[in-house]
């Protein structure tokens, strides 16, 4: 399957897929049969309220009466009778589907109903429940006790989950037809979920310790899918998406007396084309037999050097066996040019009409502006000075007495496209903090959503990575299912397992989905944590960043796309028919092998693809600018996995591949460079250039041997620094006089904040209980 076989791809990258595309991934297919359940407990209930009436024909006043009455029902003591309740709550948040004859009617009543539960104290009520349902250790250790786990042992569960996804994400998602009340709804669901009540946590660290204990073994009926999807929208709504952070950007670039971004990365990247990716040894190996037909008409030939090397590059093991360069009179070239295919079918119909063809319209000239960091300016004016003067100045860059006139040119054209980054601010202000604590006083920190979430995952930061990567790695399709690895299946493994061929295809084509799901999820939520933290401080940035790699996530991440990355962007991995809310109004065909086997007609899966860019966004983010890291790249063999996910035409995706690419080329020799001429080409094209950056050459100092620990460590310990600064109460205790006096210290009075009750439970559960004692390690060390 090479470039020849894949066409441009109609993709566009956004916060989430289409909303009911969104909704549909809560549910498995195997969870369908309960949607009936759930009708039948609200009519059953309905019926007896309200005769001869339908939901849709009741007026405002009656609907919320007949919600209180719901809520009323979830405070019973008996469990089947809250279940019952819950149920018919999902079914007024799923859309009264039963009432409605087509998809667009389910999807309405389903945001009017879940703005009408909010407003009603909805969310609240099921938060308890959560609580309840995540403490309850019977259905822990029944669950632990089981040596299959099924869709059974998360029932009460999945129901709340659900309920609340749905009424996350139909608040969360805006439509201009939203009156204002909803409006007004939103924020007020925005701030409830952002800023914790009664100093409780905010309710994303819930979702965290959820997975966190899903992962250690204690709660494996948890149903990790709805988990993870809730825990992603939650931080979409609270943090805001990819187009708010931008703003937010801009806006904090503009209180740091910071110039403007030279452009909008977002809509600079809509704009870009894909490129022809790379040839690979199948086609090469046609193209090289044509070739050889063609020689003999030709009478000069340039010799092709590069042959006699291919055998020795380690770096090209499962690679084009020949010179990319060499198919150069079929230029499927990087400059947006026609494949193949498309040649031989356009050009002969090119006398009698004229198509129009894309190229014209090509935007001329390179997509990003050039930038300079200060620390670029520093080093080209000490090679300078060390190479015209002798000496140099330090961190001078105005002085350029005694250097020639072209290096002031350079200097002037340099700090024209100097570029000062958010972060080199927030580095430089704690540098000085660092240094000054007494004169500087204390540092205002703002309470923004970001800063609140930060604090309150902080001490259990390294777990809440590790778990996520753990389940990550348990989804990725390339891991092989070993006994020690977390069973994320429970919620998707029916009760009976199949015995018809079609039930158990039926039940694959499931699975997949689910795995695909949790793997949306979780590169997605990461993405958003590393983009907001950086934003907020470089330095919880960078502690997020450490955990996860010290958790191996750049070899995760490369594994996973050490697989046949087009086969997995065009996996048919759902049924259509099944799908909320199609399934709710329209009678089921009748399925047979053939049509689960030809599965959709799209030209690709957009989760799939979206997890893909996703996790190539957070590779990026993890090695930027950091050498230690980049050489990870370079010694798990990242090129020719990377070279391979080129295959795939959606500018965005090859964008970040050539990004990879780039920051490793210096490393991967010359020999490297010369036999992947096309890639290189396509990294000068689409990648944002670095003035004097020597990526193509590798004559740069980074490109010799040092201390990698070093940078690792020397990055750890200011970490540290800031988080002890910032977070490690009382921060005057170097300062303050010591009480030594035994009794005294244990006479005094130590006064709690009146809220202290409402989290101390919380507390005790995730400090005290959950934290396993190992009292043979005790005994140990006497």
């Amino acid at each position: 399957q090479g470039s020849v076989d894949c066409p441009n791809l109609e993709f566009e990258y956004g916060d989430a897929d289409g909303h009911s595309a969104e909704l549909a991934e809560l549910y498995s297919y195997t969870e369908e049969p309960e949607l009936s359940t759930n009708r039948r407990c609200f009519e059953e209930d309905f019926h007896a309220q309200v005769q001869g009436r339908r939901w849709l024909e009741l007026d405002e006043a009656q609907q919320k009466a007949y919600v209180m009455h719901l809520l009323d029902g979830l405070e019973v003591v008996n469990r089947d009778k809250r279940l019952k309740v819950a149920r018919a709550i999902l079914y007024l948040a799923q859309g009264v589907f039963g009432d409605c004859d087509n998809e667009g009617d389910v999807l309405h009543w389903s945001r009017h109903n879940s703005f009408l539960l909010y407003r009603l104290g909805t969310f609240t009520a099921f938060l308890e429940l959560l609580n309840m349902e995540i403490d309850n250790s019977q259905a822990c250790s029944s669950a632990l006790r089981k040596p299959a786990i099924s869709l059974a042992d998360s029932t009460e569960l999945r129901v709340l989950l659900s309920v609340m996804y749905l009424m996350v994400e139909n608040i969360r998602v805006e439509q201009e037809a939203d009156p204002p009340e909803w409006k007004t709804c939103r924020e007020t669901f925005r701030m409830e979920l952002s800023f914790p009540v009664h100093t409780e946590e905010p309710f994303a660290l819930l979702l965290f310790t959820m997975v966190t204990k899903f992962c250690s073994g204690h709660a494996p009926h948890f149903p990790m899918k709805k988990v993870l999807l809730l825990l992603w929208k939650v931080l979409l709504f609270t943090l805001g998406g990819f187009e708010a952070l931008q703003a937010m950007k801009v806006r904090k670039r503009e209180e740091l007396g910071l110039p403007p971004l030279p452009e909008d990365s977002i809509q600079v990247m809509r704009s870009m084309r894909a490129a022809s990716p790379p040839t690979y040894s199948i086609e090469l190996m046609e193209q090289q037999q044509q070739k050889r037909g063609h020689r003999s008409r030709r009478p000069l030939v340039k010799q092709d050097s590069l042959d006699i090397y291919n055998e020795r590059d380690p770096f090209k093991n499962d690679e084009a066996g020949v010179d990319e360069e060499e198919n150069d009179d079929v230029d499927s070239g990087i400059e947006g040019e026609l494949d193949l295919m498309e040649r031989d079918t356009i050009i002969p119909a090119m006398p009698t009409q004229r198509p129009p063809i894309e190229r014209v319209s090509f935007p001329k000239g390179l997509p990003w502006a050039p930038k300079v960091r200060q620390k670029d300016i520093e080093h080209f004016l000490e090679a300078s000075r060390n190479k015209f003067i002798g000496f140099t100045l330090g961190q001078d860059t105005e002085t350029l007495i005694g250097l020639p006139r072209p290096i002031h040119e350079s200097v002037k054209t340099l700090k024209q496209h100097k570029y000062v980054s958010i972060s080199d601010v927030q580095i430089k202000n704690e540098e000085e903090l660092e240094k000054c604590p007494m004169s500087l006083g204390e540092e205002e920190v703002q309470e923004t959503p970001c800063e609140i979430l930060y604090r309150a995952m902080l001490y259990n930061l390294p777990q809440y990575m590790i778990a996520l990567l753990k389940i990550l790695l348990a989804a990725a399709p390339t891991s092989k299912a070993k006994t020690d690895s977390i069973n994320i299946l429970a919620d998707v493994l029916p009760e009976e397992m199949p015995i018809t061929v079609l039930q158990s295809m039926k039940l694959g084509i499931d699975v997949n989905r689910h795995k695909e799901i949790i793997v949306k999820s979780i590169s997605a939520l990461l993405l958003l944590l590393l983009k907001h933290f950086k934003l907020n401080h470089i330095y919880q940035f960078e502690y997020v960043s450490q955990h996860l790699v010290f958790a191996n996530c750049i070899p995760l991440i490369l594994k996973f796309f050490n697989q046949n990355i087009m086969s997995y962007i065009t996996a048919k991995n759902s049924i259509s028919v099944l799908d909320y809310p199609h399934c709710t109004v329209y009678d089921l065909p009748e399925l047979t092998a053939e049509s689960l086997e030809a599965g959709d007609n799209n030209q690709f899966c957009w989760r799939n693809l979206f997890s893909c860019i996703n996790l190539l966004r957070i590779l990026n983010k993890l090695t930027k600018w950091k050498h230690s890291r980049t050489m990870m790249l370079v010694v798990f063999k990242s090129a020719p996995i990377l070279k391979r996910a080129l295959k795939v035409k959606q500018a965005m995706m090859q964008l970040y591949v050539l990004k990879l690419l780039k920051i490793q080329t210096k490393y991967l020799g010359r020999q490297w460079r010369k036999s992947n001429m096309k890639t290189m080409s396509a990294i000068y094209q689409k990648v944002r250039h670095r003035m004097n950056d020597d990526w193509a050459y590798g004559n740069d100092i980074d490109a010799r041997p040092w201390d990698f620990q070093a940078e690792e460590c020397t990055l750890r310990a200011n970490i540290e620094a800031f988080n002890s600064r910032r977070y490690d109460k009382p921060q005057d205790s170097e300062f303050a006089p010591v009480d030594n006096c035994l009794q005294s210290v244990l006479g005094q009075r130590l006064e709690l904040p009146e809220d202290f009750h409402y989290s101390y439970e919380l507390w005790l559960e995730r400090e005290v209980f959950s934290q396993p004692i190992r009292w043979e390690e005790l005994l140990h060390y006497q």
